[in-house]
């Protein structure tokens, strides 16, 4: 296979890292949905393209998109770990009925940080924030 710079994806450029098919076809499908989806629910899309990939393979490619900044994986309210295509810093909202998470549109809130930076020991690298409430169809 032809080895491809994650540069490509416009992202990184010395990685010394593959971007395989199957890296391809994982990243192309969670990038396709705004579900946030758990790595067993990707799995699933994945097969549909990828009929041998195993469980395993989807893990790990997760794990290393992840790593290299280009998805990010949620974890919220000690629900189950969730992966998002976007990889730019932004905030998330779960209904605590049915576990929907769905993006908020506003950027990150580095006011939070720098508030913080003068009352801690700690240096501040980033912040997560988690929204609950009831979507729409559980409001109802």
């Amino acid at each position: 296979m032809k080895k491809i710079s994650l540069k490509k994806t416009g992202r990184f450029e010395n990685q010394n890292l593959r971007m395989t098919r199957q890296r391809q076809v994982i990243l192309e499908e969670l990038r396709k949905v705004k579900t946030h989806p758990s790595a067993d629910e990707l799995y699933e899309k994945v097969k549909k393209r990828l009929p041998h990939i195993s469980l395993g393979t989807v893990y790990r490619n997760l794990e290393i998109l992840t790593r290299l900044g280009e998805i990010q994986h949620i974890e919220i309210g000690g629900a189950m770990k969730r992966f998002d295509g976007n990889a730019q810093s932004h905030y998330h909202i779960r209904c605590i009925r049915c576990a929907r998470v769905d993006d908020l549109c506003i950027g990150p809130l580095k006011q939070v940080e720098d508030a913080l930076a003068g009352s801690t020991d700690y240096q501040i690298t980033g912040h997560r924030l988690e929204f609950i409430g009831f979507c729409r169809k559980c409001s109802k």
